[in-house]
């Protein structure tokens, strides 16, 4: 890991983890993490498939016994004390498990009976949890009824109903559109607005660097980077990107390319140059074989996939 950040205290962090370990027969799964989680902030873990991303949240939620390390969630040492701390705990998880026989309203009043909730107290709060998912007009709803970016939205408030200090959220736009996404990404901005916290995991580059304060980059069990993410983008990557496509850009790329950049990387029939100053290589663009190519400043995907490899993972 790259980056160090002095621990907070137990008063300033939501959720604190020390040196955590997880084996699954003699399989490391997740190998020394450190991280803490400061109140009104979004962090997000990132990693790819296999990283550990998954164990390490069911160890922070209690519901997977750790075999190292220490964590505090919301103040209470977890496993030992997991029930009541979950009480202060919101989940979003990466697929909505509402129940079908239940409308958009029951659903969240029956929810709020595993928090020990009266059916009055979530009832007084369901105006206030419909108008935040849009979803007032679908109060009476079957869950059938709803879209898919609908029911993300439910499972949002559903999270909420508790008024949790901390919210974790797994995936939560996977498989919505990208009206849907947008709409998701604003009600996370106005949680965090109101000083709730969020641990994040997501596939979706865009949607850590528009939401996360720091992150984290997990492979392999290991915390491999740590920071806010345009400074992990700074530190590691060159500021400049230029794609490069189609047939002959390969070969083109080895003869002309290269010489020009700090560093190149090819994927299928696309090359990925890397730069402070891309003049040069821009130049014999225009002027080369007519390869189409895009010209952006670097992002956090660049940075994911220079840290963990452009090489598919399987699920697990």
């Amino acid at each position: 890991m790259d980056t160090v950040t002095a621990p907070l205290t137990i008063a300033d962090e939501v959720l604190g983890v020390r040196d955590l370990r997880k084996l699954y027969g003699d399989t490391l799964v997740v190998d020394g993490i450190s991280f803490s989680i400061r109140r009104g902030e979004c962090y997000a873990l990132l990693g790819p498939n296999g990283a550990g991303k998954t164990t390490t949240l069911r160890c922070c939620l209690g519901l997977t016994r750790p075999d190292g390390g220490t964590i505090h969630l919301v103040g209470e040492p977890v496993p030992r004390e997991a029930r009541r701390a979950r009480i202060r705990v919101g989940v979003v998880p990466q697929a909505d498990n509402l129940d079908p026989d239940f409308t958009v309203s029951e659903n969240l009043v029956v929810y709020g009976r595993y928090y020990g909730l009266p059916d009055r107290e979530v009832k007084r709060r369901l105006p206030t949890l419909l108008e935040f998912a849009s979803l007032g007009h679908k109060k009476d709803a079957r869950i059938g009824e709803l879209s898919g970016g609908m029911k993300r939205r439910l499972t949002l408030a559903r999270a909420l109903v508790n008024d949790p200090d901390l919210i974790f959220m797994d995936e939560p736009t996977t498989g919505l559109d990208p009206q849907a996404r947008h709409l998701i990404w604003e009600r996370l901005k106005a949680l965090l607005a109101r000083g709730k916290t969020i641990l994040l995991t997501t596939h979706f580059m865009d949607e850590a660097e528009r939401l996360a304060d720091r992150l984290a980059v997990i492979d392999h069990g290991r915390m491999i980077a740590e920071g806010e993410p345009r400074e992990l983008i700074r530190e590691h990557i060159e500021p400049q990107v230029i794609e490069i496509y189609g047939d002959g850009a390969r070969s083109w790329a080895e003869s002309v390319a290269r010489p020009l950049v700090p560093r190149m990387e090819m994927t299928g029939e696309t090359v990925f140059c890397y730069a402070r100053d891309p003049a040069a290589l821009l130049d014999a663009l225009e002027a080369g074989p007519g390869l189409r190519y895009l010209h952006r400043p670097a992002d956090l995907e660049d940075l994911f996939l220079k840290l963990t490899g452009r090489e598919m993972r399987d699920e697990s």
